[in-house]
């Protein structure tokens, strides 16, 4: 009777053990899918992005510096003795326009100077380019060092992106970035004056995918704290 009940104990506690390894497989795979529909998931955002990018700059090269071109040809093609001096102002004012374009596009595709400058510089420079749209303003710990170029890349894209999507949609007229460092993480607060969103609707928008994203690939975290009508703000820590 008694090796009855030990069988039946024993029984009991391997089948409850089985059931318990089930279940935590089960759990991980779910896991492992889950993480793997994520990354999938990222990797259409990013691609998304990257043909949104592409589109805007054919857009931009045909819409501007091809009708830039075209009028520069237009003049060139009708220079006239008597109206030299009006024609070289508006050819110099044309070439003027066509080098600020070109910048802009290539500072869109990739910061070129920003590995010779670094971020603090970079940005102090976003700041002057926007200054007559937003009051940017930067608050960046004097204890800041240098990351290697990927992350500084990503960081500088993150503000630009939160930067460019404030222009477009919140009516703020003042963007606070602050870049505190800290023992074992970097931590990054954007917050701006306007009227925020609502991010269960906002998150399905381009914009905000390309900032997640962005810090995703550096292995940061991050958290809205968003009031309507009283401005957006993200909090962002990245592993040092």
């Amino acid at each position: 009777m008694l090796i009855l009940v030990l069988i039946i104990i024993i029984s009991f506690i391997l089948l409850a053990y089985r059931t318990f390894i089930q279940r935590i497989v089960q759990e991980k795979d779910a896991q492992f899918q889950a993480e793997l529909e994520y990354q999938k998931q990222l990797t259409l955002e990013n691609i998304k992005g990257q043909e949104d990018e592409r589109k805007r700059i054919a857009i931009t090269v045909h819409d501007d510096i091809g009708n830039r071109l075209n009028i520069l040809s237009l003049w060139l093609n009708n220079l006239e003795p008597e109206n030299q001096e009006a024609s070289k102002k508006v050819i110099n004012s044309q070439i003027t326009e066509l080098i600020d374009s070109t910048r802009n596009i290539s500072h869109s595709l990739y910061p070129v100077n920003l590995e010779k400058l670094g971020l603090v510089l970079y940005l102090q420079e976003l700041v002057t380019n926007l200054s007559y749209k937003l009051n940017l303003s930067l608050y960046i710990d004097n204890r800041y060092e240098r990351k290697d170029i990927f992350t500084e890349v990503q960081i500088y894209r993150v503000i630009q992106e939160f930067t460019s999507n404030v222009i477009k949609h919140s009516n703020a007229d003042e963007v606070s970035v602050y870049i505190r460092k800290h023992q074992k993480c970097l931590t990054m607060i954007l917050t701006d004056n306007g009227q925020s969103f609502d991010y269960k609707t906002a998150s399905k928008g381009m914009g905000l995918k390309n900032i997640e994203s962005r810090i995703a690939s550096v292995k940061g975290i991050y958290k809205w704290k968003n009031k309507i009508g009283k401005g957006s703000r993200i909090i962002i820590n990245i592993p040092l």
